[in-house]
């Protein structure tokens, strides 16, 4: 079935309008069916099975990939991810493409606290021969990197950004749209299904492309920041004239302002309701009169109210997705292992910015971002699953329930997704460790980021499981020591930590909770034929 599927939408693309390698421009901007030719592009590449963006290239879900040659081979973070699928769809179809390509800065590029400001853009344009498709493109994704990403949502000044913010409302997040983190970390979304959720993919560092589904691991920003939801920029190309064969040559990109976009909007950072210091920690949002957190009303704004949760099913989901995650990260660890990084001495600090550093061993081995996400995600599955218990309890409309026992519902959909979630490791004798969803709950608090630790503790072992860890007193030091990054919510992207500064650092002692079983276990039995209890909402 997904064959066909995949089929289909090849079928649906724009077949290549030139030789291989040759870039020539034939359209001065890109159309509605253009976006939805690039939506559909990345769908597809989104519902393959790729997992790297050479394999991505290379899958039969791109139906350009018989054109590349050599360009296939081709490795891409998180932040040149989105660029490159961007700028290979507008090779092959013949569309105008510009670029930031630097970017100004008060302090630190990629973690800004005030922001960066584009300060150049590069057109690439047809001067008579084509363009050499490979080698801008190459351009392209060597340019840009995070902080490319880091620049104020309401700029209308001066060079623009290449993305807007655009309205929370159904069609306006679509595939191709990207997702942003202030925290150093880019995802692009491949589909938005019925009900609201928004699915993505992700590269990572160690050039892995993974999937997940859009939620409280990406955290609000400021809009000075720009994070979040982001949707390319419009443009046009100007002043370009037709050769014989209908290429445009030459001419110059103009992007489109803020007020010249329909959807534009800064909903996400400012909220519905009036927030005149435009405060995205007060900003407030509702819906069809009822006020909701963020993430859920971007849910529900975006698939047009239709939003209903059946508690059961959104389990099943939501472990699913929390598994992939996990086996994910299992993937990085065994990779850091297999080169033996646990092996070498623990460097006497760590890096000024362990989220997004570009410290060798560091910045392709460990996890800390990886993690926080993961972590970020594991408690907003138990506070979603407790504001669903409690709309069950006053019986919410918007539950779609039809059993007579959630509790015990919910308890053998848990524990059947729990054992299907099985991730297994090889302990440093070699022995394997299988670990069930639930096992991770108990431990993701506990789970080591640090690439120089045994994978022992990279899982968050304890007790007997420890044992064949053989690591010494000081990597044990600075286990110890980086709980509290652990446990933390908010990062310090600012601070190169050594062991006495970090042991005496301040952080989290109590983190969100996870146990989505203990909270299930606490219900109180409901039955569906008493009177409606008032919701106190």
């Amino acid at each position: 079935m997904r064959t066909a599927v995949w089929l289909g939408l090849v079928l649906c693309l724009c077949v290549p309008a030139h030789a291989a390698g040759q870039w020539r421009i034939v359209k001065d901007h890109w159309s509605v069916a253009d976006e939805r030719g690039f939506g559909r592009f990345v769908e597809a590449i989104g519902e393959s099975d790729c997992s790297s963006s050479e394999s991505c290239l290379r899958d039969p879900a791109n139906p350009f990939r018989a054109s590349d040659q050599h360009f296939l081979d081709i490795d891409v973070d998180c932040a040149k991810w989105p660029y490159l699928l961007r700028a290979y769809y507008a090779w092959k179809n013949g569309l105008p493409f510009s670029y930031v390509d630097s970017i100004a800065s008060t302090g630190d590029d990629r973690h800004s606290s005030s922001g960066n400001r584009p300060a150049g853009r590069q057109d690439l344009l047809d001067h008579g021969n084509g363009i050499d498709g490979p080698r801008v493109v190459r351009e392209v994704i060597d340019t840009v990197f995070s902080g490319t990403y880091r620049t104020d949502a309401s700029q209308d000044k001066g060079t623009l950004p290449d993305f807007y913010p655009p309205a929370l409302q159904p069609g306006s997040i679509h595939p191709g749209t990207v997702i942003y983190d202030t925290n150093g970390h880019v995802g692009i979304v491949y589909k938005v299904d019925g009900d609201g959720r928004i699915y993505y993919m992700d590269a990572h560092p160690d050039f892995t492309i993974t999937r997940s589904v859009y939620g409280a691991q990406f955290g609000q920003s400021p809009m000075k920041l720009g994070g979040g939801l982001k949707n390319w920029r419009p443009l046009t190309l100007k002043g370009a004239k037709p050769d014989a064969e209908g290429h445009l040559i030459g001419g110059h990109v103009v992007m489109a302002k803020n007020e010249q976009i329909p959807d534009f909007s800064l909903v996400q950072y400012v909220g519905t309701e009036p927030n005149p210091k435009e405060d995205v920690k007060k900003a407030r949002f509702v819906y069809d009169g009822e006020e909701l957190g963020f993430y859920e009303y971007v849910r529900a704004a975006v698939s047009g109210g239709k939003t209903t949760f059946n508690p059961v099913y959104e389990l099943k989901v939501t472990m699913r997705t929390l598994c992939n995650d996990l086996e994910d990260r299992a993937q990085t660890v065994d990779n850091a292992i297999s080169v033996g990084v646990q092996k070498e001495a623990h460097p006497g600090q760590l890096p000024e910015n362990i989220y997004d550093s570009s410290d060798g061993d560091w910045e392709s081995y460990a996890t800390p971002a990886r993690d926080s996400r993961t972590r970020a995600a594991f408690a907003a599955f138990y506070k979603d699953m407790a504001d669903m218990i409690a709309l069950w309890v006053h019986r919410d409309p918007r539950i779609v329930y039809d059993g007579y026992d959630l509790k015990q519902d919910l308890l053998a959909a848990y524990d059947a997704q729990s054992k299907a979630c099985n991730i297994t490791y090889l302990d440093s004798a070699k022995k394997p460790v299988p670990m069930t969803f639930d096992d991770i709950v108990h431990r993701v608090y506990a789970m080591s980021f640090d690439p120089y630790h045994c994978i022992e503790l990279r899982w968050g072992a304890t007790g007997g499981e420890r044992d064949s860890c053989p690591d010494g007193k000081k990597k044990l030091l600075w286990y110890e020591a980086e709980q509290r990054l652990r446990n933390s919510t908010a990062r310090a992207t600012h601070v190169a930590y050594d062991l006495d500064a970090l042991e005496n650092a301040k952080g989290d002692d109590d983190p969100p909770p996870v146990d989505v079983r203990a909270l299930i276990e606490a219900m109180s039995y409901q039955d569906p034929l008493k009177p409606m209890q008032p919701v106190g909402r």
